[in-house]
């Protein structure tokens, strides 16, 4: 079962930080990396009887287009969090998690890191994935995952691409 549950919205309507109350968080950007993520998250919470939460981040320069917008029209910020939601919920569903596991979305208006660390604020355990960009491209970009390691208010596990066997660890 998938619920949809935010919290804190900004001026526009449209939530900065979710509201999650213990489990595990894990972020998802919609990369096969955090897809791999979402497994190792979906893995570890079944096996210690926690809810997974979720969360992707978006500004509107990265959201998909909401199915409202058309040329000379721009859509309001609600139409395009339901576009990155309905984005999500495909990612998620497409995981195949155990249909047991209590699994809600979230998506945040707000850059990533900002949107990890704030939601985090009451969850157990922070899952992120790391693409592995490193030397200067990493530098300049900066990271998520490496934001979220120092600022995080709970343990943060950070997955990175390409080792994850689908199986948490313990």
């Amino acid at each position: 079962m998938t619920e949809l549950i935010d919290a804190e919205a900004d001026d526009d309507g449209v939530a900065e930080v979710a509201d999650v109350a213990g489990g595990v968080l894990v972020g998802h950007d919609g990369s096969a990396c955090a897809q791999e993520a979402l497994q190792w998250a979906a893995d570890l919470a079944r096996r210690a009887g926690y809810p997974l939460h979720v969360l992707r981040a978006w500004k509107m320069t990265t959201a998909p287009r909401p199915s409202t917008w058309e040329p000379g029209y721009v859509p309001p910020l609600e139409d395009f969090e339901t576009a990155v939601r309905e984005q999500l919920e495909a990612h998620v569903a497409s995981a195949g998690l155990d249909p047991s596991l209590s699994v809600t979305c979230h998506v945040t208006h707000g850059s990533p890191a900002r949107g990890l660390i704030g939601s985090a604020a009451r969850a157990d355990l922070l899952v992120v994935g790391a693409r592995g960009r490193g030397g200067f491209a990493g530098l300049v970009l900066g990271s998520v995952s490496d934001q979220c390691v120092r600022h995080a208010p709970c343990p943060v596990v950070v997955v990175r691409s390409g080792t994850a066997s689908g199986v948490a660890a313990g």
